[in-house]
């Protein structure tokens, strides 16, 4: 009797066991399976530590639910910490924030999800009045590359105003035009520009060089005060000046999000069509604030966290990250004649075998890879003859996460857990 007791509870922990690794293996596909990512650029009006609206703010991006969020007008270091911990964090949301350098006035800032990305460095591009940033980050998943350029050009409306923003664009065109060609990359922020045919939005859009951007949303036209645009406008909430914000309300486009041409082509790093947006704004509160009811484009108390949070709105678009290393995973069985079998276990600890099958006598290569796309190991590089072949992995000193194998055009993934 009590040996059947102790095979009971065997078989029971059994059981439990092989559950958890199953219920691990989902969350671990739908991690992966993230291949999607909204980026959002969002002027904070002179924020820092103690402003008293994280509480807007923690309304306004719970609704928008950012992967990626670049920031204007950032006070300092504290400011970083107060964001990051009092407004994106307050519900374990996962955030960090990449490396904060304080320049000259106000500056750049960025906050990116540790499950989705890595920040690899901030590198400030000095110009006279404010540092433009450039960001770096990796998707964890893809292994692509993204760097996000945060700008605060000049305000005004004068000649001199305008010849500045222009100045601005240049030196920062120095630095994208020598980037290589299909480079992925997004100019973001408050561009304090007032219509397409301002000379510092057209030397963004400049064909001439290597390093353009092109505008999502495509809408040439003077913005400024134009019922024409009201739906993109992202600037003022408010018709009346507190806080330090301008009032006069939604009349100007002054936040924008541009993309690269390798962004907005197909593959690796891609656009995703329609989901550029100034949030918060349903085109309804031309001259008038963004909280003036009623506003069908987000939920009152958002439409609040916007209006008292900041004078600017913020502006989303969504990215989507197509290959894992410029892979995409698939059994094979094309032209080249391989069929890769999933691994054997998966998740595993420790040890793994791999199955695949060659069409045709020919020379072969079964290699393992980490998630940046690095070879681990290679267990076969040599002629195999016709038929099922099987490999084993001992994973003996690598890291938990997720692993890639390929042979030929056949990719797989597989998880290690220790």
């Amino acid at each position: 009797m009590e040996n059947g007791i102790k095979l009971g509870i065997k078989k029971e922990s059994a059981v439990r066991i092989f559950l958890v690794w199953v219920f691990v293996l989902v969350l671990v596909e739908q991690g992966f399976g993230q291949q999607e990512a909204r980026v959002v650029t969002y002027n904070l009006l002179n924020y820092d530590s103690g402003s008293g609206r994280e509480g807007y703010f923690q309304t306004v991006m719970g609704a928008v639910e950012a992967d990626v969020v670049v920031a204007q007008e950032m006070g300092s270091q504290a400011g970083v910490n107060s964001f990051l911990n009092g407004v994106l964090n307050v519900s374990g949301n996962g955030y960090a924030a990449g490396i904060f350098l304080d320049g000259p006035d106000t500056d750049n800032a960025i906050f990116y999800k540790l499950a989705l990305f890595d920040f690899v460095s901030n590198t400030p591009i000095a110009t006279t009045l404010r540092d433009i940033n450039a960001f770096k980050l990796v998707h964890l998943a893809s292994g692509d590359t993204l760097i996000v350029y945060s700008v605060h050009l000049k305000a005004g409306d004068t000649p001199a105003d305008r010849q500045q923003r222009l100045d601005e664009v240049m030196i920062l065109r120095q630095v994208t035009n020598s980037l290589l060609v299909g480079t992925d990359f997004l100019v973001v922020g408050d561009f304090n520009v007032y219509g397409s045919s301002e000379p510092a939005y057209e030397a963004l859009l400049n064909t001439s060089g290597t390093g353009y951007v092109l505008d999502p949303i495509n809408s040439p036209g003077e913005w400024h005060n134009d019922l024409a645009f009201a739906l993109i406008h992202t600037q003022s909430t408010r018709t009346r000046q507190f806080g330090g914000g301008a009032p006069g309300g939604m009349d100007d486009r002054f936040d924008m999000a541009l993309a690269s041409q390798g962004v907005m082509d197909a593959g690796g790093i891609e656009y995703v069509n329609g989901s550029y947006a100034a949030f918060g704004n349903d085109g309804m509160h031309f001259n008038d604030s963004i909280n003036a009811p009623p506003n069908t484009a987000v939920p009152p108390a958002v439409a609040n966290g916007l209006h008292y949070g900041s004078d600017h709105l913020p502006v989303v678009l969504t990215l989507k990250f197509e290959n894992v290393n410029g892979i995409a995973e698939n059994e094979g069985g094309g032209p080249e004649g391989f069929v890769l079998y999933q691994n054997y276990p998966n998740p595993f600890n420790g040890v793994t075998k791999i199955r695949f099958r060659v069409a045709r006598q020919e020379f072969v290569t079964l290699k393992v890879y980490d998630i940046t796309g690095k070879v681990v190991a290679t267990l076969a590089a040599g002629y195999l003859s016709p038929g099922e072949h099987e490999y084993e992995w001992d994973a003996k000193g690598m890291a938990s996460g997720i692993y890639f194998y390929r042979v030929g055009d056949a990719v797989r993934r597989m998880v290690l857990m220790r």
